[in-house]
């Protein structure tokens, strides 16, 4: 009997075959309390999930690449409060007309993932928009279908839009190649409550764009990794809007550099993780950085071939509150700028990718660091 003890499956979330029928799966997994289930496999109806288990708050079908819109018009025939979490990420046949069917009858969202639905277009935000009034979370990753008016439905200002999905506070966008500075423009004036923005691989977003970004008070995570069209005037605008971000990522945007670093240092004073994976900044830039943001907790360095042993004791330096840092493929360090480095007295992760070898042949690194 202990086994069925509802305190003992807490939280658990049951990970299921749906192959063949079992009657006795569904009433194990309520007697224990279990409302979390993740399908890993799929050839049965996907209505005995949601009749068997009456409380369902959580559904991970990810990687389901066999589930089909009539399957799920076929499991939500009717309104299902207790669900708050939906993963379809890498369902590639679901489209729009499930997602009429999900914004019908599961209004309770908070968290729904939709990465790799390539067939989702803005008619399925528009959907989202009418009746999930209360995501908190939306993951729309490589949708390529979406463009900016789809982004208007869900910041509810789209003359022909529903109230919009106004409470939300994480929205990923990466890959969206269609999206503009316009979506950001939306997403400023609608989404007040976003904490957390990807627009990663969006190339056509622009500095200008981040004169919208810069108004969002709320927002505290930004990551335009590999955005082409990001430079210096970007970093310019996030620093002189006021911007509280505390996590930016702008990772392979080859027209970040130095100067951008001097901007960022003249604003972005909230920053305790910064990524910068090759690009183009030197010690100097990293020296900026270094003396003005001295709670930054993280940063990524790696590939960017132009710091050296200088860089890293200016790190050393300043950056007493520094925990973790990444300096894959930085060829100009050497030893002597790794052991500055080592008497941080909050470093716990440096990465260093084809370096461990070498750093390990010539120190023992301290104990309780982790080096990868």
């Amino acid at each position: 009997e202990a086994a069925y003890h509802k305190s003992v499956w807490r939280g658990v979330e049951a990970k299921l075959h749906l192959r063949r029928p079992n009657p006795s799966l569904f009433p194990s997994l309520v007697r224990r309390g279990i409302r979390r289930v993740q399908v890993l496999s799929l050839k049965r109806s996907l209505r005995d999930v949601i009749q068997g288990v009456p409380n369902l708050e959580s559904l991970n079908m990810i990687g389901c690449f066999n589930l089909t819109d009539a399957w799920l018009n076929h499991a939500f025939v009717q309104d299902v409060h207790s669900l708050t979490e939906l993963n379809l990420s890498m369902c590639k046949q679901i489209t729009d007309n499930s997602l009429g069917r999900i914004a019908q009858h599961l209004q309770g969202l908070e968290r729904l993932d939709l990465g790799g639905c390539t067939d989702v277009t803005n008619t399925g935000l528009h959907l989202i928009a009418w009746g999930l009034h209360n995501l908190r979370s939306l993951n729309l990753r490589s949708c390529r279908g979406v463009s900016d008016p789809g982004i208007s439905h869900l910041a509810g200002i789209n003359p022909n839009s529903a109230i919009g999905t106004l409470r939300l506070e994480s929205l990923c966008l990466q890959d969206c190649q269609k999206l503009t500075d316009d979506a950001l423009r939306f997403i400023s004036i609608g989404l007040q409550d976003l904490r957390s923005l990807n627009l990663s691989f969006c190339a056509s977003v622009t500095d200008a764009g981040l004169k919208h970004a810069a108004r969002m008070a709320r927002l505290r995570e930004l990551n335009l990794r590999s955005c082409d069209n990001i430079s210096d005037l970007g970093l310019a605008y996030l620093a002189e809007g006021g911007s509280r971000i505390s996590t930016l990522d702008v990772s392979f945007c080859d027209k970040v550099g130095d100067q951008g670093l001097l901007h960022a240092s003249q604003g972005l004073f909230q920053l305790r993780s910064l990524s910068l994976n090759a690009c183009p900044v030197s010690d100097d830039g990293i020296g900026r950085v270094a003396r003005s943001l001295g709670d930054l907790q993280t940063l990524h360095l790696g590939q960017c071939g132009r710091v050296t042993d200088k860089g890293l004791s200016l790190i050393a330096d300043h950056l007493k509150q520094l925990r973790c840092i990444d300096l894959y493929g930085c060829t100009k360090i050497t030893t002597v700028g790794l052991e500055k480095l080592m008497q941080l007295p909050n470093l716990g992760v440096l990465n260093l990718g084809l370096w461990q070898h070498q750093l390990h042949q010539q120190q023992s690194p301290p104990q309780q660091r982790h080096i990868r």
